[in-house]
């Protein structure tokens, strides 16, 4: 006799009851909102109290479509959304009027050229073969905005790889760029969660010069480090003209507040090459080599 096989549930998926709720009869109390089926209730679930299942929801979502996605490792890269690439530098400085606008508009187009580099990084990264697993390794993860982002982004593309959007709803409307991938762009409410999945793959930072938000992530990934918190990875400064203008690094050392060991967690780069040389030296010595496609 042959073995019985039992089916593979017995209640039903919750998409069927969402399907079928659609179609119930119309009664006082099947209109009122205590009726509606909690998991398709959207004020239910904005309430305050849910904000512990919003956390939930935010973490489980990009953490499960990534996996679907065999995204084994990313390459992270941060950076400001306000620097021009160079064929739009110019034009920022021409619609300059007056002298301080002059000036920030220079510096602006002097940090320009670091667009092309972080597009350059990102095809280097981006070639990458998968591993024996077919997880993917390296893949390009930005905020999905302008400048810099959209630079990584861009740069996956130009070598035919798909790459990672993290946006997240701010009171300005921000659109994803329009190299990020349409499967991999997310939409984050929580700022902790998008930091979060920022760093959760990432075996790979590239930071290029940036303001409050950029000091936020590096600030933040330097701190997990020091700490203990997360095992070293390659930190690729790039702008050292512009950091050390903006951030007094020895005198943090000078102070007593880091310690001189503490600056070791940061490589100073200015091209492509660099950067890319110092994650392949960083992990040579790992079970497997970094493997690019011919």
């Amino acid at each position: 006799m042959t073995d019985p096989i039992p089916p593979k549930r017995i209640f039903p998926e919750a998409k069927v009851d969402a399907e079928a709720a659609k179609h119930i009869p119309s009664s006082p109390q099947t209109e009122d909102p205590a009726y509606t089926l909690a998991f398709q209730d959207k004020d239910f679930l904005l309430r305050p109290d849910l904000r512990p299942v919003r956390f939930q929801l935010e973490l489980l979502k990009p953490e499960l479509l990534l996996d679907e996605q065999k995204i084994g490792s990313t390459f992270v890269f941060y950076g400001s959304a306000r620097v021009p690439e160079p064929a739009k530098a110019d034009a920022v400085l021409h619609a300059a009027r007056t002298d301080k606008e002059k000036l920030i508009a220079e510096r602006l187009k002097a940090k320009s050229h670091y667009y092309e580099t972080a597009r350059e990084l990102a095809r280097l990264a981006s070639q990458v073969e998968r591993d024996d697993e077919g997880k993917r390794h390296f893949v390009v993860c930005s905020g999905g905005g302008p400048s810099f982002m959209e630079a990584a982004n861009r740069g996956a593309e130009d070598v035919g790889a798909e790459s990672i959007g993290l946006n997240i709803v701010l009171p300005h409307e921000q659109l994803p760029n329009p190299y990020v991938t349409p499967h991999l762009s997310f939409q984050f409410h929580y700022f902790a969660l998008r930091k979060m999945h920022f760093l959760l793959r990432a075996r790979a930072v590239a930071v290029f010069p940036g303001g409050f938000g950029t000091f936020d992530e590096m600030f933040e990934l330097l701190t997990l480090i020091q700490t203990g918190k997360v095992r070293p990875l390659p930190i690729l400064l790039y702008g050292r003209e512009f950091w050390e203008r903006v951030v007094n690094f020895e005198a943090l050392v000078e102070e007593g507040v880091i310690s001189e060991r503490d600056l070791d967690l940061l490589t100073w780069c200015e091209t492509a090459e660099e950067g890319w040389a110092k994650v392949c030296d960083t992990y040579a010595c790992e079970d497997e080599p970094l493997r690019a496609r011919s």
